[in-house]
């Protein structure tokens, strides 16, 4: 107790009104209420002022505007603004003085929305970077908070590479120039591209002016195209063509390298002007010509793949980045050439042997067809002159007909040499391609690989024996079975075939014979060696009537030389003379209506 102090109480407290709960002093509520709101901000619903923040945690941001209480705002607001910190100043705009629970109502994106467009414009004209906060993805790019307006970031305006997951970067606060605004429909595009590129084009120019040829530099791979690959050097962009990526042939580049990847490149080339950059990958790599075995000489043989067809032969890679050419003509010993396809295709794995080998010039021809003996050798034991051999019918051409008596080994049938009777105008009348046929060998062309063949030869030749049927002047019955303009083809027996002019087809009653009439002909020509037998129809009368007329002549003349004599006689025989005239009279009376009546 001795340690409290005698406290005396305030002179003349009102103690009634303290009780009643009034104010202290003599001062009125309504006085200290005005005194006290003297002491604070003026601040009306629906303006916009400036306040600080004094709190911040996960959810929201405490901010004092003066005001007799704090307000609050949601930290979603401030998205656009991660750096947010206590002690900043922000704009609010003020929704309610006071609310039910006496709380001051601020928001601090309607703030931004107020002078947003005021803010775009300003930052267009200024070329100012703004920050942005990206909201989510939408088709072509991504959706972008700007000074509380929406606007669009195309995906090509993200970063100077191209973009393959626009989704990590939602949820991100950027920095963006704002390039375009279209003032009817109030929409704003923003690039982070153009921010970066004035800077890359500086780190360009710096890089490309230390560039040499045949400089190593390490790079990443930005981006693989069917030509080739782009290389990322820290700054500024390289292409390496699909070409120089390997010794060996690339189909796809992907085979060799993949996205993201660092490899050293060596530059091949570049331009200042242009800022183009010409890498190579395989010349980090010796060629592999100058690895080739040193005791690969002609004659070897080699495996390989086939890489690469064409109709005139097939690339064979033996090595990556060393290739040989199998030539189509080098594929078989057969002189038909075909399309290299028929032999091979990419992929397969062939055995050939080396035709040449040029190791400065790096070109290598290959042949399979080596790989068999030559058909042609020793071909006058194996198919001598007279021997017979079943063929395959391969070519027509108007002379006769090539054929295949087997690979490589070829032979031509002149057409005259394919039937002994029948008259062939082309090939194709007598058989068809691929067709067999028996054939005799009549001539060996070791030289140019051909051989001369025949096919009539495997009979006997007919033409002797017709030689004693078709004598001239017999007589055989024939049909005409084809008329042309210098006469008509004739079918005679055992199937020769003879021809008669025009005139020899006039018939008796002087008509012309017409085709399919079968008729009379006498033999007027026979050629053995031509094989030709010359007909004719009217000869058969003609020649009656000149014998006729010759046998008239020829009593005639008798009749007339038998006169003479008896005229010479009659003197010596006067007193028969009567009687021997009326006699011979009467005789060549008689003779002289038996040849009128043949005539």
């Amino acid at each position: 107790m001795e340690n409290l102090k005698n406290i005396a109480p305030v002179e003349g407290f009102d103690w009634e009104a303290y009780e009643k709960g009034d104010v202290l002093t003599g001062i009125s509520h309504e006085e200290l209420e005005k005194a006290y709101d003297n002491t604070l901000g003026k601040v009306g619903n629906n303006e916009v002022v400036e306040g600080t923040v004094i709190g911040m945690n996960k959810r929201e941001v405490i901010v004092n505007i003066g005001y007799k209480s704090d307000g609050i705002i949601p930290m979603s607001e401030f998205r656009y603004n991660p750096e947010l910190a206590i002690g900043d100043t922000v704009e609010v705009y003020i929704e309610n003085q006071e609310d039910k629970k006496g709380q001051l109502i601020l928001s601090h994106k309607k703030a931004r929305a107020s002078k947003s467009w005021d803010r775009v414009n300003a930052a267009l004209d200024a070329q100012e970077v703004v920050k942005g906060f990206i909201k989510c993805r939408t088709k072509g790019g991504m959706i972008v908070d700007v000074f509380g307006i929406e606007a669009f970031l195309p995906g090509s305006q993200i970063d100077v590479k191209p973009i393959r997951d626009y989704d990590v970067f939602v949820g991100k606060t950027m920095e963006f120039k704002i390039v375009k605004i279209n003032q009817e429909y109030k929409n704003v595009v923003v690039s982070h591209k153009a921010l970066i590129e004035a800077e890359l084009e500086a780190q360009k120019k710096e890089i490309i002016s230390h560039l040499e040829k045949g400089q190593v530099l390490e790079g990443t791979v930005k981006n693989i195209t069917s030509y080739g690959v782009f290389i990322d050097l820290g700054g500024v962009d390289g292409l390496i063509h699909i070409t120089d990526l390997s010794w060996g042939r690339v189909s796809d580049p992907k085979e060799i390298v993949e996205l993201d990847q660092k490899i050293n490149v060596v530059i091949l080339d570049f331009d200042d002007e242009k800022k183009r950059i010409a890498l190579g990958l395989k010349q980090l790599t010796p060629h592999p010509w100058d690895a080739l075995d040193a005791n690969l000489a002609v004659g070897d043989k080699v495996k390989g793949k086939v890489v690469v067809m064409a109709d005139y032969g097939a690339f064979i890679e033996i090595a990556p980045g060393v290739e040989g050419l199998i030539h189509v003509s080098e594929m078989s010993w057969s002189q038909h050439l075909r399309s290299a396809q028929d032999f091979m295709s990419v992929g397969d794995e062939v055995e050939a042997v080396v035709l040449t080998l040029d190791r400065d010039e790096r070109k290598m021809s290959l042949g399979i067809k080596q790989l068999k003996a030559d058909p042609w050798e020793g071909i006058e034991a194996k198919y001598p002159v007279g021997s017979k051999h079943s063929a395959k019918v391969r070519n027509f051409t108007n002379f006769g007909i090539f054929v295949e008596i087997e690979e490589g080994v070829d032979g031509l049938i002149h057409v005259s040499d394919l039937s002994w009777t029948k008259k062939i105008k082309h090939p194709s009348e007598f058989t068809q391609i691929g067709a067999m046929l028996d054939v005799q060998v009549l001539e060996i062309d070791v030289e140019n690989r051909r051989l001369s063949l025949g096919h009539k030869q495997l009979e006997e030749n007919p033409w002797d024996v017709f030689e004693t049927v078709f004598k001239v002047d017999s007589v055989h019955e024939g049909t005409i079975v084809e008329m042309l303009d210098k006469g008509a083809v004739v079918s005679l027996p055992y199937g020769v075939e003879g021809f008669a002019t025009p005139k020899h087809l006039v018939k008796e009653d002087g008509s012309q014979a017409q085709a399919e009439e079968k008729l009379d002909f006498k033999v007027i020509e026979f050629n053995k060696e031509a094989k030709r037998i010359i007909l004719s129809h009217s000869r058969i009368f003609e020649d009656v009537a000149k014998a006729a007329e010759r046998a008239e002549k020829k009593a005639a003349a008798a009749a007339k030389k038998s006169a003479s004599k008896k005229e010479d006689a009659a003197p010596v025989i006067e007193n028969k003379a009567a009687s021997t005239t009326l006699g011979d009279i009467d005789a060549l009376a008689a003779l002289k209506e038996q040849l009128e009546g043949k005539k």
